[in-house]
């Protein structure tokens, strides 16, 4: 059964019901199925495994603030080391993502959809029942697929702390 809560997260001044539970540093990462933007399967912690990876749960990349925070952690992508991989997950369809990434540029972060199962969204605790997006979150995964870093963002609107975010991936290389 999945969790429902109903009495944290507001959208427009109201409660709006967000499916899972939270995830916490220290445990291991769930894992998920996600689609690509050819509409196959990708498992993106299978896809990284050894490296540290960065999961992003987005709206959708046509808000302004989603499209502010996966292009700026693309170009943070470009400056980091090969063993971090960058995902950014939204439940958008797969073409929407393909053409918002070529028409914006964005190469350096895998971005994939959570539309059909919303596996990763129900694992993570981020799917909104009522619009069938994701809160905005950031997940930092270690080598050893343990959570290393955990923030969810309290409005829709809030962008993650980028430095904080690249600073918890670099540690987690050297861990």
């Amino acid at each position: 059964m999945v969790t429902q809560r109903n009495d944290f997260f507001k959208l427009g001044g109201n409660f709006v019901t967000v499916l899972g539970d939270d995830v916490a540093v220290g445990q291991p990462a769930p894992g998920f199925v996600s689609t690509a933007q050819d509409w196959s399967k990708i498992d993106p912690l299978a896809e990284s495994r050894g490296k540290v990876t960065i999961l992003c749960a987005v709206p959708s990349l046509d808000t302004s603030v989603c499209d502010r925070e996966t292009r700026r952690f693309n170009e943070e992508a470009s400056a980091l080391s090969d063993d971090i991989a960058v995902y950014v997950i939204s439940t958008d369809l797969p073409i929407t993502q393909k053409r918002w990434c070529g028409a914006s540029g964005v190469d350096r972060v895998h971005v994939v959809s959570d539309v059909l199962e919303t596996e990763f969204a129900l694992k993570y605790g981020v799917l909104i029942r009522e619009r069938r997006w994701m809160r905005r979150a950031v997940f930092v995964v270690g080598r050893d697929g343990v959570l290393t870093y955990v923030a969810y963002m309290p409005q829709l609107g809030d962008e993650p702390n980028y430095e904080e975010v690249i600073a918890a991936a670099k540690a987690a290389l050297v861990q």
